[in-house]
């Protein structure tokens, strides 16, 4: 065989295929100025508004008017947002907001963010590539920020409705008093939302980073919490023997450096017959099983790019976004776990939820 022949090329699957890379490029783009416009508040400002010329939604969203007519270029050429040529007037349909606007029921504009957070560091992870290694958390700037965005939408705007549900009497043991830690509490909404709500009960939340614990401490003071705390901490050392009844972590386990003994570590922290409580990324531990899960090119770039690596900078295991469910049920049996459970949450196509309790 030549290893030096050009394969023969099938004309009608090149065509196909290039019209594929055009939506990429197209795609790719509007992602960028879909977070520009969600950073900006322009759909914010377009959400039930009546159509209106460039001046006039510029105007409404405190932005200089140039910008915003180039910006509407884009949205307008790629389908966002509606245009009429004769009064020069764009419109945002309501189903579109519903999508876009902070205050929409289907909100996914924020998560466009995470491509340009990630694109900073793309000359390291060609590096990576070549020379192995990876890039440690503190070379992502804003990601705290974007992902406490993602949280509040996900978690902790679900909380009560969605996720407490899931485990049978959680809310009536919350109200009544219990012991809560999470690990890997990030800017801390979940715990400062369920602190909020539960008076009787008594939250802790741990993360390696003090940026994003600087911000929780201050957010759990300007609401004059006095049940909710937050500390610096090891996720692998967690040393709390039998001290809680209830352990969470919030899309936290798959990018450690240990993540079986962070496992190990919450089995140790829970009293006996207390919950673990994980949510993690829905995703099959077999990439043939995922083909058809509607995000999953963009789990994996997001592996790629943060959470697998970060893992690997630290000498860790690098698990990735798609470790998947099959794994992470086998690695909660082994940290000494009982029968675990997954579960799905309507309005959270990207997450599972996992129920574990301590034996």
């Amino acid at each position: 065989m030549c290893n030096h022949c050009v394969p023969a090329i099938d004309p009608a699957a090149a065509e196909v295929f290039g019209q594929k890379m055009l939506e990429v490029l197209n795609g790719g783009a509007l992602s960028l100025m879909i977070s520009l416009g969600h950073r900006t508040g322009l759909f914010d400002a377009m959400h039930g508004m009546e159509p209106a010329t460039s001046s006039g939604i510029a105007e409404r969203a405190g932005l200089n008017e140039r910008y915003v007519r180039e910006w509407l270029g884009a949205m307008v050429t790629g389908g966002i947002v509606l245009y009429d040529a004769p009064t020069r007037m764009y419109r945002l349909p309501a189903e579109h907001g519903e999508f876009l606007a902070r205050n929409g029921a289907s909100h996914m504009a924020g998560s466009l963010q995470f491509f340009a957070v990630l694109a900073g560091v793309e000359d390291r992870i060609v590096d990576c590539f070549r020379e192995g290694g990876g890039v440690h958390y503190t070379e992502f700037p804003r990601f705290h920020e974007v992902m406490a965005e993602e949280s509040a939408v996900t978690v902790a705007g679900a909380l009560e409705e969605f996720v407490l549900p899931l485990e049978p009497g959680l809310i009536e043991q919350l109200a009544g008093g219990m012991d809560v830690l999470d690990v890997g509490c990030g800017s801390g909404l979940a715990m400062i939302t369920l602190a909020e709500r539960f008076p009787a009960s008594r939250f802790l939340g741990i993360d390696f980073s003090e940026e994003a614990i600087g911000r929780a401490r201050a957010e759990a003071a300007r609401r004059g919490l006095r049940n909710v705390a937050f500390e610096i901490g090891d996720a692998a050392r967690i040393d709390r023997p039998a001290q809680f009844d209830l352990v969470t972590a919030f899309d936290a386990i798959h990018d450690q450096r240990d993540p079986a003994a962070v496992l190990r570590q919450i089995r140790e922290a829970l009293r006996p017959g207390g919950l673990f409580l994980m949510q993690d990324i829905a995703a099959s531990s077999q990439l043939e099983n995922n083909m058809e899960r509607p995000m999953a090119p963009f789990l994996f770039a997001i592996s790629t790019m943060h959470c697998m690596t970060v893992s690997l900078a630290a000498g860790g295991a690098g698990l990735g976004t798609c470790w998947g469910e099959e794994l992470a049920l086998q690695m909660l049996g082994e940290a000494g776990f009982g029968q675990s459970r997954m579960e799905s949450l309507p309005h959270d196509i990207m997450n599972s939820w996992y129920l574990s309790r301590a034996v």
